[in-house]
C-alpha cells in the first residue's frame, strides 16, 4: 500500500513549478489531490490529466489563497468532491527580485498577501476541515533566507516569516494532532525561474558554485521530501525547517 492512500491533500499554487511537482508526488504515493490555481485553469487541468493518466485521483479547484472568500471555496469543494481532508500544503506564492530603490507598496502587499496572509488563510481553514486525527501542514518556504542575497529584501522577508510561522503554528497547532513543517528549497528548475531569467544565468552560476551537490533543483527533489512529511513516516516531527537545497547555504 502506498504511504498516503486514502488521504486528500490540498496543493495550492500547483498548476506549474513546485506546486505541481508535490501535487504529482502526492498523487503517486495514493493521495487525491486538488490542484489549486488562481488563474492558470489551462495548466492546472494539465497537471490532473497527468496525475489521472498514471491512474492517480486530482481535482483542479480555482481560488486565489490571498482573499479569505476564495479560501473557504476551495475548502468546501474539497470537501464536497473529497469527502475530508488529511494534508495541506502552503506552496502558492511570488518573487519578484528588486533593489530597495524599486520597491513600492503594491510590491510589498502583493508578496506578504499572497506568501504570507494566503497561507495563514489556508492554514486557518484547514484546521476547520481536519479530522480528529489531526493532519499535515506543509510550507514551501526558501533556502533565501539562509543566503539572503541583495535585490531580494521583500521576497527574503516573507519566506523569514514563513520560517517563523512554522514554528509558532506547530506549537500552537500540535494539541491538535496537527504537524506544520516548512521545506525551504534552493534554487529550482521551474517555469516561473526560466521566465525570470534564473536558469542558464550567472546568478543560477552562482548558486550553482555554491551548492555542495553542484546542480540546480528539480521540483521532484522537493515532492519527495513533501510527501515524506505528509506521511505517517514523518509523525513525530513538527515544527522543522528542512533545507531542500543540495547543501546550498
Amino acid at each position: 500500500m502506498s504511504k498516503l492512500s486514502g488521504k486528500v491533500a490540498i496543493v495550492t499554487g500547483a498548476s506549474k513549478g513546485i506546486g505541481a511537482g508535490i501535487a504529482k508526488g502526492l498523487a503517486a504515493e495514493g493521495a487525491a489531490v486538488v490542484v489549486n490555481y488562481a488563474s492558470s485553469k489551462e495548466s492546472a487541468e494539465r497537471v490532473v490529466a497527468d496525475i489521472k493518466a498514471k491512474g492517480g485521483t486530482a481535482i483542479a479547484v480555482q481560488g486565489d489563497v490571498a482573499k479569505a472568500a476564495d479560501v473557504k471555496k476551495i475548502f468546501a469543494e474539497t470537501k464536497q468532491k473529497l469527502g475530508r481532508l488529511d494534508i495541506l500544503v502552503n506552496n502558492a506564492g511570488v518573487y519578484n527580485l528588486l533593489p530597495l530603490e524599486a520597491l513600492t507598496e503594491d510590491d510589498f502587499h502583493r508578496h506578504f498577501n499572497i506568501n504570507v496572509l494566503g497561507l495563514l488563510l489556508a492554514t486557518q481553514e484547514a484546521v476547520k476541515f481536519f479530522g480528529e486525527e489531526g493532519g499535515s501542514v506543509i510550507n514551501i518556504g526558501s533556502a533565501i533566507t539562509s543566503i539572503n542575497p541583495p535585490q531580494t529584501v521583500v521576497y527574503t522577508a516573507t519566506k523569514g516569516a514563513v520560517d517563523s510561522v512554522t514554528r509558532v503554528l506547530a506549537k500552537e497547532l500540535g494539541p491538535k494532532k496537527i504537524r506544520v513543517n516548512s521545506i525551504n528549497p534552493g534554487v529550482i528548475e521551474t517555469e516561473g525561474t526560466t521566465a525570470a531569467g534564473v536558469i542558464g544565468s550567472d546568478f543560477e552560476k552562482q548558486f550553482i558554485a555554491l551548492t555542495p551537490l553542484g546542480r540546480t533543483g528539480q521540483p521532484e527533489d522537493v515532492a519527495l521530501v513533501a510527501a515524506f512529511l505528509a506521511s505517517d513516516e514523518s509523525r513525530w516531527v513538527t515544527g522543522e525547517t528542512l533545507a531542500v537545497s543540495g547543501g546550498l547555504r
